[in-house]
């Protein structure tokens, strides 16, 4: 398991204002995202078609069974494991490629963690209200966190980092859109349960 929870008792009544806030950071972080990558291409002279095996990540496998708080845990965990994936990957960046004057990959690679922060305190906010984690220790156990020694599989393993974190934003982004649906399904589920309850008494 990438993480821990402690989940709480309350109610899927997640603010519909912060899943909007979210799913508009997810997406100015896809954006950004694609920027990253064509700009790191261009960089290393890489081809769009470079492959990429497996993912770096680990989380719960997806499921239709899981609730809000679930599919919210997930998200944000492996959200936290990508933050932590990019912190490392720029920093091996500029141990072993060296800092050098800073450019516009800089700037955009800068600009991607610090709105992958800010998706991570949204989501972090909806687990909460959601009833979910109060707290999240994330275990970096399993994760590639000093990558390679060698030159070319540094900046692979580097690339493929990015493409992780595209990943998962793209996953945000499918998550927080299907939030109200299914915030509002569970609320009438949570009715029914209740009326059949007062009923039996």
């Amino acid at each position: 398991m990438a993480a821990r929870r402690t989940r709480g008792m309350t109610g899927p009544d997640v603010s519909r204002s912060t899943v909007a806030r979210a799913a508009s950071i997810a997406e100015q972080l896809r954006y950004e995202c694609s920027i990253l990558l064509e700009l790191f291409r261009e960089k290393e002279s890489f081809t769009a078609d470079v492959l990429v095996d497996g993912r770096l990540v680990s989380v719960t496998p997806p499921s239709s069974q899981l609730d809000t708080r679930d599919k919210l845990w997930r998200l944000h965990s492996a959200l936290m494991q990508c933050r932590s994936l990019l912190e490392r990957a720029i920093a091996r960046e500029e141990e072993e490629l060296g800092g050098g004057k800073k450019g516009d990959y800089e700037t955009q690679r800068k600009m991607v963690k610090d709105r992958l922060s800010y998706l991570l305190i949204c989501t972090g906010e909806l687990l909460k209200t959601a009833g979910g984690a109060a707290l999240l220790t994330p275990s970096l156990e399993g994760l590639e966190l000093d990558g390679p020694t060698a030159l070319f599989e540094l900046k692979l393993w580097v690339y493929r980092i990015f493409k992780e974190v595209d990943y998962w934003t793209k996953t945000a982004i499918t998550t927080l859109d299907a939030l109200p649906s299914v915030i509002a399904k569970e609320r009438v589920r949570t009715s029914r349960v209740r009326t059949t309850r007062s009923t039996r008494r």
